[in-house]
């Protein structure tokens, strides 16, 4: 099978490894993977009251030895590297089982690694039989295709996302379980569901709106619900039928984000800079007025050149702010306020009134 172009949107039944070596070069921003665990399970799992335990014991997650694991987990990542873009970038989930194996065969193949992440799981099945502590986590690398890929971080979306804290590498989330689980017949449909909520953090934090994320072991769909959620795209591949079907009726009940401004964080790092002799320049401060922190406990007389005077210090908002309060640093802009009928107005609101103006233009 040789494709012109990327099927965007669509979820291809067959081998992964030969799927994806199929597909475009260079033609997918973001590859998010769930491979088989390789769990080496010996018998059954009871609880117990002597119920059977539903794990995995699927054909799929089956391996002769870990030098067959191996191979496999080698011939399914450089097809991955082969279609990422030069700035792409790839995450892969796994447990104790597998993800240590598979993060040397990433390091070998030349991917560059960016953080590990734990998601701690709220509600993680106890172990049984007492002779080992709860596996109450797995982990997720995410990794650059190179060491000079310049890879997607949205990381104004993700501190916005945990309440204006910078995100951590460790994630506490709920397995998939209520409503969100599919199921057939009353049980479950696949046994290693992921969480929406695990790939929607992954995806708003590492692409953009329209790029292509790529699934090679898609399951009954999660990654694609939460690009598409997001608006991106995403080819998933799926050997089993029975999934991919399931993956397909699930996607259509799936709505988009209706307009696109609202996917977008604004990085402040890309905001235009304005500098504080801006507003002196502009009539909206005057040489002499004065500044005030928060409660008034100091204030500071606004020079000529946009430096301001308190005391002996004088300096940059910041550095005299910094100085009055004896601290390392200051952000003057949240730190110093001025008096408007009566009330104190953070100096900020005035800059970003500049800010929207040359936006706008």
């Amino acid at each position: 099978m040789t494709r012109a172009h990327a099927p965007l949107d669509t979820i291809i039944e067959g081998d992964s490894i030969a799927v994806m070596n199929s597909l475009p070069e260079g033609s997918v921003d973001l590859v998010f993977a769930d491979p088989p665990y390789n769990l080496q399970l010996g018998g059954e799992l009871l609880r117990p009251n002597n119920s059977k335990v539903d794990g995995v014991d699927a054909a799929w997650d089956r391996f002769d030895d870990f030098a067959a694991y191996d191979r496999f987990s080698r011939a399914w990542l450089s097809a991955a590297k082969r279609l990422l873009k030069p700035d792409g970038a790839l995450w892969v989930i796994g447990s104790y089982h597998n993800i240590f194996r598979v993060g040397a065969i990433l390091q070998d193949l030349g991917f560059w690694m960016l953080n590990d992440v734990v998601w701690r799981k709220t509600n993680p099945m106890p172990n049984f039989r007492g002779k080992r502590f709860t596996n109450a986590h797995e982990t997720l690398i995410w990794c650059a295709k190179s060491q000079e890929s310049r890879y997607t971080f949205n990381y104004d979306s993700m501190k916005a996302l945990n309440d204006d804290l910078q995100m951590r590498s460790d994630w506490t989330l709920p397995l998939c379980t209520g409503p969100e689980r599919l199921k057939v017949d009353g049980v479950k449909a696949h046994p290693t569901q992921k969480p929406e909520a695990l790939l929607y953090r992954v995806i708003l934090a590492t692409t953009r709106p329209g790029e292509v994320v790529l699934d090679p072991f898609f399951g009954t769909g999660t990654t694609g619900a939460a690009a598409k959620r997001l608006g991106r795209h995403f080819i998933g591949i799926e050997r089993d039928k029975d999934y991919a079907t399931l993956a397909r009726a699930r996607l259509k009940n799936v709505k988009p984000v209706p307009e696109a401004e609202l996917l977008i964080t604004p990085s402040k790092r890309e905001e235009p800079r304005i500098p504080f002799g801006t507003l002196v320049e502009r009539g909206m401060l005057r040489p002499g007025d004065l500044l005030f922190s928060p409660g008034k406990r100091h204030a500071a007389r606004i020079r000529a050149d946009g430096t301001i005077i308190a005391d002996r210090h004088r300096g940059s908002i910041h550095q005299v702010g910094a100085l009055v309060q004896g601290a390392p640093a200051c952000n003057g802009w949240t730190f110093w306020h001025v008096e408007e009928r009566g009330n104190l107005v953070v100096i900020d609101l005035l800059r970003q009134k500049i800010r929207a103006e040359t936006i706008s233009n």
